[in-house]
């Protein structure tokens, strides 16, 4: 494959932004061999960025993107968190995630970018593809770094062999390649030290809860009525499974749409405040203000 085929594929193509105002960056279908709904390859040094979506401007994607890095270290920022990865290192972003590359890191390995609704809800599931709460920077062992790279490498191969089976048989073959590559991945992330405890079912349905509702529910007392818990067995959940309250959980997911709004559109102070539940634009910077130290004017500003 092409070096700057690959290349496209990270920085896709410039979408219309949502109902949220962000502009995202599409899955590239139409630069992947056959058209099939991924892409495998290297990942090329001093490549020109998409003009839109400049390395060093944030922005965010609409597929996932799994970068198994050769050398480092490559500093990545993920949703506002900076994260440095070194040889043998992976980065897991998921769609919707707002990220942004280092210019000065040179990104060389091999790079996996898949769209969603390639591969069965079945599989989906069993490779927690839509985890954000697992850490996106992940350490394997040797062994199971081992088993990534055959896994990837026989991806790749299946990827770049167009003249051996029909489309519907290569695309059936790819999925199933992608599948062994991805329960490798999840396993690794499911079992990484960073991803802390483990996470119980209460928890898993909170935080599903939480993700469809932030915007307007930042009640933990409504919460836990409405997945039918006592407010206090909800607070052991997120604890053991985050170390914090379900409050704080749910600030942090607030904040984190509020700063992904404030990065990435021109959206008025007051409307983004409004966007995330805080229809009094003065109470959305003082809840800023307390979560960041920083008002919503000066985390905009320092972006610039």
């Amino acid at each position: 494959m092409a070096d700057r085929t690959i290349q496209d594929s990270i920085q896709g193509g410039a979408g219309d932004g949502g109902v949220d105002g962000i502009r995202t960056f599409p899955f590239p279908i139409e630069l992947s061999v056959c058209g099939v709904g991924m892409q495998v390859g290297p990942m090329g040094a001093g490549r020109t960025w998409h003009a839109d979506a400049p390395l060093e401007r944030v922005h965010r994607i609409d597929f996932h993107v799994v970068m198994l890095f050769d050398g480092g270290p490559v500093r990545h920022m993920i949703d506002f968190a900076e994260y440095e990865a070194t040889a043998g290192d992976l980065l897991w972003i998921r769609p919707g995630q707002v990220h942004r590359f280092s210019p000065t890191s040179e990104y060389r390995g091999t790079v996996l970018t898949m769209q969603p609704g390639f591969l069965p809800r079945a599989t989906v599931e069993a490779t927690g593809l839509y985890r954000y709460d697992l850490p996106p920077l992940l350490h394997p062992s040797a062994p199971q770094l081992d088993g990534l790279r055959c896994a990837l490498t026989q991806l790749r191969r299946e990827y770049e062999d167009t003249s051996t089976l029909p489309l519907s048989l290569h695309t059936s073959v790819l999925r199933h390649s992608l599948t062994v590559f991805l329960l490798r991945l999840a396993h690794l992330a499911a079992s990484s030290e960073e991803a802390g405890r483990r996470t119980e079912s209460t928890f898993t349905l909170f935080r599903d809860a939480v993700e469809k509702g932030f915007a307007t529910n930042h009640s933990v007392s409504a919460y836990a009525d409405a997945l039918g818990y006592s407010r206090r067995t909800l607070v052991r959940a997120v604890r053991a499974a985050t170390g914090e309250t379900p409050k704080g959980f749910i600030d942090k997911r607030v904040v984190l749409e509020a700063k992904r709004l404030l990065a990435h559109t021109d959206m008025p102070i007051g409307r983004v405040g409004a966007a995330i539940g805080f229809p009094d634009a003065a109470n959305f910077s003082k809840f800023f203000h307390l979560h960041t130290g920083v008002t919503p004017v000066v985390f905009r500003a320092e972006l610039l």
